[in-house]
């Protein structure tokens, strides 16, 4: 089945930007609702507050009066000194209006309230109750004595205020909210819309970098937000890609080289023995055969061991591990074998670990060290804090220090003009760094004393 090209890409159903103002306007029709919500109830708190105080103290001022003096001067004071906005009437035990602010309120109370004397009460009246008010009205009754005589003051006010005040603002939050929200809804389409399109170009020159060509890299907008850094991720990213894309060429490249020259002399010498009827070449041709088939088999196991390590399928069998029993041995493979001089002071240490990775650990670098001393290799292993530490020096240039680190790579060679036979297929010391990675320890290039070429390698103790 063909694979559809992301070219022809395009978003299905209702698209990032319409997502985000379906949001943002739900969002803040909530919010608006609940803020007209709250307000409205603040409003009305705030204007009831209002009419209880201009209702409590005209009610106690009457109720002094009649207190004080009689019924009579407290209804002429009612009559003339009373706000039309504000009605009064005194009412007596047998629930007759004895006077009022206003002719229209003889006619009956304006509530049922009779609370003790001194005590008050509220209520609020629909309207049509009374005829002067027809709007309804809030009405507080305070109860007071007069001599042998209760009468209770009542004093109301319409509600017409409250009400034109409550439905005017609820008139302006019901027109306003939808302007609002539209005005959100196009403003968060606008910005997204703006936000997407910056997103769009990353992924237009994204999808322009193609596997043959990974050197093309994303623009970086300069918004100092999260577009800046998405691009600026996506670009480093990209360099990764063609970093590992150039490492896997040369490895492939480099492998296909090393397996190149001992595959040449396996198929040369197979040729020569299939000619030679009598067998007369094959003394000369099977040792030659036999070593070629090892540098390959070690050569083939060596890339095995840095793809499990970079793939951390390394794992080694971790034990106990006397690291200069390891050291010791090498060194007295090293003296046998090589042309070197080698000096040593090994002191007692153990680690856990890997005893045959640990040896070719210590292979590797010694016979690295062979290779580039001018006469004498010299070996130390102590204790150092927590770390077994050991130092393989040479003779030798030390490595320059803008080389320190990639001579740790898969098939470098600081010397190309030096032949494989002589100086190893470049995996020695890349080998050597991935196993140590593995026990959790480390090698480095240094320069020793009195300009030494020395390689350092540090493992952490028990």
């Amino acid at each position: 089945m063909q694979r559809p090209s992301s070219s022809v890409f395009r978003p299905h159903g209702w698209g990032i930007r319409n997502q985000s103002m379906a949001i943002a306007v739900l969002v803040t029709a909530l919010a608006l609702g609940a803020v007209a919500v709250l307000s409205l109830l603040l409003l009305y708190n705030a204007l009831t507050a209002a009419t209880d105080s201009v209702l409590a103290t005209k009610s106690h001022d009457v109720a002094a009066l009649v207190s004080a003096q009689d019924v009579g001067e407290a209804g002429q004071a009612i009559t003339s000194g009373t706000r039309p906005d504000v009605l009064v009437q005194i009412v007596d035990s047998a629930g007759h209006v004895v006077h009022a602010s206003q002719p229209a309120l003889l006619a009956e109370p304006m509530s049922g309230l009779r609370p003790a004397p001194g005590a008050s009460a509220v209520q609020e009246m629909p309207g049509g109750t009374v005829p002067a008010l027809e709007d309804g009205y809030r009405v507080q009754a305070v109860g007071v004595d007069s001599g042998s005589q209760r009468y209770w003051v009542l004093v109301a006010q319409s509600l017409q205020v409250r009400t034109e005040t409550l439905g005017t603002v609820s008139l302006f939050l019901l027109l306003a909210g939808p302007a609002l929200l539209l005005l959100v809804g196009a403003s968060v389409r606008i910005l997204v819309g703006r936000s997407l399109r910056q997103l769009e170009r990353i992924r237009a020159q994204v999808e322009q970098v193609a596997p043959g060509s990974l050197s093309g890299r994303v623009t970086v907008p300069h918004t100092r937000d999260e577009l800046e850094a998405l691009a600026r991720t996506m670009n480093a990213m990209l360099e990764r890609v063609e970093s590992a894309d150039r490492m896997q060429r040369r490895f492939l490249s480099d492998a296909g080289h090393e397996l190149r020259s001992p595959l040449a002399t396996l198929q040369t010498g197979l040729e020569v023995a299939a000619g030679d009827a009598g067998g007369s070449h094959w003394p000369e041709l099977g040792p030659m055969l036999a070593g070629e088939a090892r540098r390959m088999a070690a050569l083939v196991e060596d890339l095995l061991t840095l793809s499990r390590g970079q793939h951390h399928a390394l794992v080694p069998e971790v034990r106990d591990v006397d690291l200069d029993d390891v050291v010791s041995s090498e060194l007295a493979r090293a003296r046998a074998a090589g042309t070197r001089r080698i000096e040593s002071v090994v002191e007692p240490a153990r680690v856990r670990g890997d005893a045959r990775r640990l040896t070719q650990v210590v292979r590797n670098v010694l016979d690295n060290a062979e290779r580039h001393a001018a006469s004498t290799v010299w070996v130390a292993l102590a204790t150092q804090g927590k770390e077994a530490v050991l130092t393989v020096d040479n003779d030798g240039p030390p490595v320059p220090e803008r080389e320190r680190e990639r001579i740790f790579e898969r098939f470098v060679r600081l010397d190309d003009s030096r032949s494989r036979d002589t100086g190893g297929s470049g995996l020695g010391l890349a080998i050597a760094r991935t196993i140590l990675a593995a026990h959790g320890g480390s090698v480095s290039a240094e320069e020793g004393p009195c300009g030494r070429c020395r390689f350092r390698i540090a493992l952490p103790l028990p």
